[in-house]
C-alpha cells in the first residue's frame, strides 16, 4: 500500500504509483517498524532534483526492488523541502559516515530512529565503486536478522558522535569591525579574477556573501568589496547559468566558468539573487544590473507565481527525463527558428559552436557583450522565446514554502520599489495575503509592536492550491516571514505587516531561542528528532539564525526594543568565530553584522505622501546603501503613531522632513533631500 497519494508535496506525490509501499514521515511509520521488527529505509529528495529521478525509475520503479524494500523494510519517503528538520539530522549523519553529502538521500535506520548506514544515490548494477542498492538491501536486511546488538549500537554512537561536532556559541560576540575586514581578506584570497565567484567548480550564485560586500563596501568605501560584487554579477548574468531569453537564474554552474548550469531553477536563488542586483544597481546605477532585476522579477511572476498569489518552489532540471532539454540550442536550430541570417548572427550573440557547450552538440546560450544592435537583438530574442515556449515545458514544483516566499517578498518589495515598478509591491502583498490567510494558524486578537498575541500562532511550512500542508515552520520560515513583512511594512506604511512580524518574532524568541540565548532551527513544542537540529551556517539560503538575526535588527530600529536588538547579537554569535575561518558559509549572518556595525541607521519621514517634497526624501532615502537601514515614513502627525520610530517627528517649519537616528538618537532633522543623501550613501534623484 502506498500512502502517498494524499501528500501535499508534488515530490511525494511523484511516487505515489511506486510499487514501494512508501509511508509519510510520521509515528504510525516507525511503530509499524516496532511491530514488524524492520528496520526503516529513509529516502529524502525533492522534485527538481535529477538524480533522485533517476534513481526512483531505475529502482523504486522496479517492482523486483520494490518488493525486497517491501519485504524487508519500512519504507518513508521526505520531501527536503517539506522536512529540512528530518532532512537536516540525517544528512549530518551521512556526511559524517560518509564524508560527503547530497540527494537522494539513502539512509537505513532503526524503528528508533538512528541511522546505521547512509547513502546517496545507489546505481541498480554495481557501478562507479558502488555496490547495487537490491545488494545493499540484500546485505542490510541480512545484517539486521544476525548482527542487531551492533547495528544498533552503531546507530546511537552516530547520533551521539554527530551531536558533538557542533560547537555552542552561547555567549558569542557578534563580528566586529577587525572580524568583519578579516572576512573581506579571506574572501579577496578566494575570489576568482577571472570568472567571479569563489573557488572552483562547481560554482554555486553567493548571493549572500555578494550581499556581505554590498554592505561592507557601503560602511568603509572599499572599492575592492564593490568590484568583487561587479565582476561576479556580470559573469553570472552573462553566462549560461542565467537564461538570456526568459530571465532568472538556474541553481549552480558545473564549471567555473558560469557556462554549463544544472538547470533546475528554484525560488530561493532567484529571490536572494533579485535583492542583490536590486542593491548593486541601487549602488552603482548600472544598467545590466536593472535589466537583470526586471527580467528576473519578471520570469518569477510569470512563471513561478501559483493562482493564490504565493510563488512556487522550483522548477525541474529535466524535460522528458532529459537533463536541460528545454533551453538548450544546437545552430541548426537557432537557424531554423529565425532564418539562416538571423540565426547566424545569433549564433555568433550567443556563443554557440558546431560542438556545442552542453551534450550531444547543444550549448546553453551566453551573452559575452550586448549587441550593437539592440531592435535586432530584441527582435530575434522574442522570436527564440516563442520557439522555446512551443517546447514540453519542465515540471513545476507548485508547492508554496513560507520562508522562500518570505525572501521572494522582500526581494519583490524592495525591487519594485526602487525600479518603479507597483506591480512587483503589488505581488509581494499578495503573497504576504496568502501566508496570513493560509499559512499563519492562531493569530486571532488584535496586537501591537508593543504588545503581540501570545506566541499561540503557528506557522506552516508549505501550502499548496491554496491548502495548508502539515509541517511546522522551522526557525528560517518565522524570520523570512518576518524579513519579508517588514520589507511591505517599509515601501508601503501599512503598519499592520510591521505588527504581524512582531508576532512572529515573538515566537521566534520564545520558541527557537533558549535561556543561554542559543537557537535551534526547530521549536521547543515540535516534534523531537533523535537530535535536535542546529546549524549556523548559511548555505543555498540564510540560515534560521542568521535569517533571525536580520529580521530581530530591523524590528528593533523599527520599534526601539532593547530585547529584540539583544536577542540579534545573540543571533550573530558564531559570526565572530566564523569571519575569517569560512565566510563564504555565513554571508547572511556577515552582512546582517554589517548592519549592526553601521547602527542600523533608522530614517523617518513625515510629510503628506501627495507632497513632491516627501516623495523627493522619500526617494533619497530608499537609494541609500546604508547597511540594513530601516525606511519609516509617515504624515504630519505623528506624536502618537503606532510605529514608535515615527513619534514625535514632526514636519520643519512646515515642510516634510527626515531625521536619521542610530537607536533613535537622531540627526537634526532636514529638509533637504541632498543632505539626506550625503547621511545615506544614496545617489542623487529626482521624482518622476
Amino acid at each position: 500500500m502506498n500512502r502517498l497519494k494524499d501528500a501535499t508535496s508534488p515530490y511525494l506525490l511523484q511516487h505515489a504509483e511506486n510499487p514501494v509501499h512508501w509511508w509519510q514521515w510520521s509515528d504510525e511509520a516507525f511503530a509499524e517498524a516496532r511491530r514488524r521488527d524492520v528496520p526503516v529505509l529513509l529516502s529524502v529528495g525533492y522534485s527538481a532534483c535529477h538524480w533522485c529521478h533517476v534513481m526512483a525509475h531505475e529502482s523504486f520503479e522496479d517492482p523486483k526492488t520494490a518488493q525486497l524494500m517491501n519485504e524487508n523494510f519500512v519504507n518513508i519517503k521526505v520531501d527536503r523541502e517539506e522536512r529540512p528538520d528530518v532532512d537536516a539530522v540525517y544528512m549530518e549523519a551521512t556526511q559524517a559516515m560518509t564524508g560527503q553529502g547530497g540527494w537522494p538521500m539513502t539512509v537505513f535506520m532503526t524503528p528508533s530512529g538512528e541511522p546505521f548506514y547512509c547513502g546517496t544515490y545507489f546505481p541498480p548494477t554495481p557501478r562507479f565503486g558502488m555496490p547495487s542498492f537490491t545488494q545493499l538491501l540484500l546485505a542490510l536486511s541480512a545484517a539486521w536478522s544476525t548482527q542487531r546488538d551492533e547495528i544498533e549500537r552503531l546507530g546511537v554512537d552516530i547520533v551521539r558522535q554527530v551531536g558533538q561536532r557542533m560547537p555552542s556559541f552561547a555567549g558569542a560576540q557578534p563580528a566586529g569591525a577587525e572580524e568583519l575586514e578579516a572576512a573581506l581578506r579571506v574572501l579577496q584570497s578566494d575570489f576568482d579574477p577571472r570568472s567571479g565567484g569563489f573557488g572552483t567548480a562547481p560554482k554555486f550564485p553567493p548571493s549572500m556573501v555578494l550581499e556581505f560586500l554590498l554592505r561592507h563596501h557601503a560602511r568603509t568605501g572599499d572599492a575592492q568589496a564593490l568590484q568583487m560584487v561587479r565582476h561576479t554579477c556580470e559573469a553570472m548574468a552573462r553566462g549560461g547559468m542565467y537564461d538570456q531569453l526568459g530571465g532568472g537564474f538556474a541553481r549552480y554552474s558545473v564549471d567555473a566558468t558560469w557556462t554549463v548550469p544544472h538547470f533546475e531553477k528554484m525560488l530561493y536563488d532567484n529571490a536572494l539573487l533579485l535583492r542583490v542586483y536590486a542593491h548593486l544597481w541601487r549602488s552603482t546605477g548600472d544598467e545590466l544590473a536593472r535589466r537583470v532585476v526586471n527580467e528576473t522579477a519578471d520570469w518569477m511572476l510569470r512563471e513561478l507565481r501559483t493562482p493564490e498569489g504565493g510563488f512556487a518552489s522550483a522548477l525541474d532540471a529535466d524535460t522528458d527525463g532529459v537533463e536541460g532539454k528545454f533551453y538548450v540550442w544546437t545552430p541548426g536550430q537557432l537557424r531554423e527558428a529565425l532564418g539562416d541570417d538571423d540565426g547566424d548572427w545569433a549564433i555568433g550573440v550567443y556563443g554557440l559552436t558546431d560542438a556545442g557547450t552542453f551534450e550531444h552538440g547543444t550549448s546553453v546560450l551566453q551573452l559575452s557583450a550586448d549587441p550593437a544592435d539592440q531592435a535586432r537583438y530584441a527582435r530575434i530574442r522574442k522570436a527564440l522565446r516563442a520557439d522555446r515556449d512551443g517546447r514540453t515545458r519542465p515540471a513545476r514544483d507548485d508547492k508554496v514554502v513560507a520562508a522562500w516566499n518570505g525572501l521572494a517578498i522582500a526581494a519583490l518589495a524592495e525591487a519594485g520599489e526602487l525600479l518603479g515598478r507597483p506591480d512587483y509591491v503589488d505581488a509581494a502583498i499578495a503573497a504576504g495575503r496568502l501566508l496570513l490567510t493560509v499559512h499563519l494558524d492562531g493569530l486571532t486578537r488584535q496586537s501591537t509592536p508593543q504588545a503581540p498575541a501570545e506566541a499561540s500562532i503557528r506557522l506552516l511550512r508549505t501550502s499548496r492550491d491554496g491548502h495548508a500542508g502539515t509541517s511546522m515552520g522551522l526557525l528560517e520560515d518565522y524570520a523570512d516571514v518576518a524579513e519579508g513583512f517588514l520589507a511591505l511594512y517599509s515601501v508601503t506604511s501599512d503598519d499592520s505587516w510591521l505588527t504581524v512580524a512582531g508576532v512572529l518574532l515573538e515566537v521566534v524568541l520564545t520558541e527557537f531561542r533558549e535561556d543561554d540565548g542559543e537557537f535551534f532551527d526547530t521549536a521547543r513544542s515540535a516534534e523531537r528528532l533523535v537530535r535536535r537540529p542546529q546549524d549556523p551556517t548559511d548555505n543555498a539560503t540564510p540560515s534560521g539564525r542568521s535569517a533571525a538575526a536580520g529580521a530581530l535588527l530591523s524590528y528593533a530600529a523599527y520599534t526601539g526594543s532593547a530585547d529584540h536588538r539583544e536577542a540579534a547579537e545573540q543571533a550573530l554569535g558564531p559570526t565572530a568565530a566564523l569571519a575569517a575561518r569560512a565566510p563564504r558559509f555565513i554571508g547572511w549572518g556577515l552582512a546582517v553584522a554589517e548592519a549592526l556595525a553601521d547602527g542600523p541607521r533608522e530614517v523617518a519621514i513625515v510629510g503628506p505622501a501627495d507632497d513632491d517634497r516627501t516623495r523627493l526624501l522619500r526617494r533619497t532615502a530608499f537609494l541609500g546603501s546604508a547597511p540594513g537601514v530601516v525606511i519609516a515614513v509617515g504624515d504630519q502627525s505623528q506624536q502618537t503613531a503606532a510605529v514608535p520610530l515615527l513619534r514625535e517627528r514632526r514636519p520643519v517649519d512646515g515642510a516634510p522632513a527626515a531625521y536619521v537616528c542610530r537607536g533613535f538618537v537622531c540627526d537634526a532633522p532636514t529638509t533637504d533631500a541632498a543632505v539626506l543623501a550625503r547621511a545615506l550613501g544614496a545617489r542623487a534623484v529626482t521624482v518622476e
